[in-house]
């Protein structure tokens, strides 16, 4: 897929959501892989190897390619992405994605704020009717997030992903324009 468009930069204090760069391939390398942030995405992080200098660049690679991926940075610093997805022109659509990369940051508002910049985009600039997402039902830290900035539990795709040697549920959430107080 052929990269069309630039991301605008989008503010809210220490937070800054911007292009996702190939100068980002260092501090994305030096970010490694954390077992509790693996662990919210439904990966066993025991299963995979060190983070080499070709998964920094192909990380750095993939979210160049989207259209709508953003590098969440904090106080200058990557910290992780977020990005819409799956977009529907017709029903004015799209799924939201968003990790946090940096352990040391968890549980201080930046995946908060993120969120709240891209819902924002997603709803003024963009002119969508509505932000769905989808979360692993034990992600207790995500699923507070989102239920605090007006996402509603749609569903549950039960046993949906193998984690950690046992099924889990898939939660799926979904925020409406008119819902966004942004």
């Amino acid at each position: 897929m052929t990269k069309t468009l630039t991301p605008p930069v989008l503010l809210d204090g220490a937070v800054r959501l911007r292009a996702v760069q190939e100068a980002d391939v260092t501090a994305r390398l030096a970010l490694g892989r954390s077992a509790e942030i693996l662990r919210g995405y439904g990966v066993d992080a025991s299963e995979m190897g060190p983070y080499t200098q070709s998964d920094a660049e192909a990380w750095v690679a993939a979210h160049i390619a989207k259209d709508h991926a953003f590098a969440i940075d904090h106080d200058g610093a990557l910290t992780g992405v977020v990005f819409l997805h799956s977009f529907d022109d017709t029903d004015k659509r799209a799924i939201m994605a968003v990790g946090l990369l940096d352990e040391g940051k968890l549980g201080q508002g930046i995946g908060a704020a993120a969120i709240g910049l891209i819902l924002t985009h997603a709803f003024t600039t963009l002119g969508l009717h509505r932000v769905s997402l989808r979360v692993l039902d034990d992600n207790a830290r995500a699923i507070a997030c989102y239920r605090k900035l007006g996402f509603v539990e749609e569903g549950r795709l039960r046993e949906n992903a193998w984690v950690g040697g046992r099924w889990q549920d898939d939660i799926i959430m979904g925020i409406l324009a008119q819902e966004w107080c942004g």
